[in-house]
């Protein structure tokens, strides 16, 4: 009896312990029940019944890179070049995945082939070359609808290289040095154009200074000749009003007006006409003073006193 039972449990351990799977993380595994889809199992540990269960996919759900070889293309002006993509993908149904379509990855890359020949032949080469964006997200859009029915979520697309024939990238080289001395040649010339309007305007500049320096310097001297009048003026006022607070007579002060006109002669060639009483006055005026000495300021000198002689025969 002991031997029966250690004999069952030998079997029951050959048949369980074979049939105990453990599942890896990101990792699930499609399970068949006598050849018809049962269940999926997700990471851990899991049972399957002998013979009736079996196996029938291991899937990862990491993402997955798919790197296309390059494809002849031949865009709407009739140019050929070779582009190669770089899928970026994932399994996010295992179940769609294991049943959708025979081989998903050889679907998904024969439907990025023929996804990138539809997009690039609606455009020519020179918008190839500069709407890769645009065709990366044209054709993730496309293939991510197209591939959700095999359980696949198509994250993202890009064009890799692309490569058009020698003889366009030759001309596409002369055209980008032509591009680039033609460059060369607008910044020279719109240096010389900004150095020319500096130098205009420094020009100008020094034009404008210099004649408010001539400005400045002659309402200067305007301003000096203009005081200097004033002060001479003032003089002549101030010497009038001297001789009349001390009692000068009119015919000195007419004698002052005259002296007045012969400095405003200045030495040119002119004519003073002078009035008969006037000068008669004058006449009168220097007799008077003449006779009584009034006006005469000159103080004589005073006489040195002579030393007397000693007579020294009286000592």
């Amino acid at each position: 009896m002991e031997v029966l039972i250690i004999v069952l449990l030998v079997v029951l351990a050959l048949l369980i312990f074979p049939n105990i799977r453990i599942v890896p993380q990101a990792q699930e595994y499609v399970i068949e029940f006598l050849g018809k889809y049962r269940t999926t199992w997700s990471a851990g540990i899991h049972v399957k019944i002998p013979i009736l269960e079996r196996v029938a996919k291991r899937i990862t759900l990491k993402e997955q890179v798919m790197d296309s070889p390059p494809q002849a293309v031949i865009t709407k002006d009739n140019v050929t070049m070779q582009i190669d993509t770089v899928v970026f993908f994932r399994i996010y149904d295992a179940k769609l995945y294991a049943y959708g379509a025979v081989n998903p990855i050889s679907a998904l890359e024969n439907l990025t082939a023929t996804t990138l020949r539809n997009l690039v032949g609606e455009l020519e080469l020179d918008g190839t070359l500069t709407s890769r964006d645009t065709i990366n997200g044209k054709m993730a859009e496309i293939l991510d609808e197209a591939t959700d029915q095999w359980g696949i979520k198509v994250s993202r697309v890009e064009l890799k290289n692309i490569i058009p024939p020698a003889e366009i990238q030759n001309a596409m080289e002369k055209q980008m040095k032509a591009e680039r001395d033609r460059r060369e040649t607008l910044l020279q010339a719109e240096g010389h154009k900004a150095a020319s309007i500096t130098r205009a305007e420094g020009e100008k500049q020094a034009m404008i200074l210099a004649a408010e320096g001539e400005r400045d310097a002659r309402i200067a001297r305007a301003e000096g000749e203009a005081r200097a009048i004033y002060l001479s003026k003032k003089a002549e006022a101030d010497g009038l009003r001297a001789l009349r607070e001390a009692g000068a007579d009119a015919a000195v002060l007419e004698l002052k007006k005259y002296e007045a006109l012969i400095k405003m002669a200045d030495g040119k060639a002119a004519k003073i006409i002078v009035p008969t009483d006037a000068v008669n006055a004058t006449k009168a005026n220097v007799l008077f003073s003449e006779t009584t000495g009034l006006g005469d300021v000159t103080v004589a000198a005073p006489e040195e006193p002579v030393p007397e002689k000693v007579d020294p025969c009286c000592d």
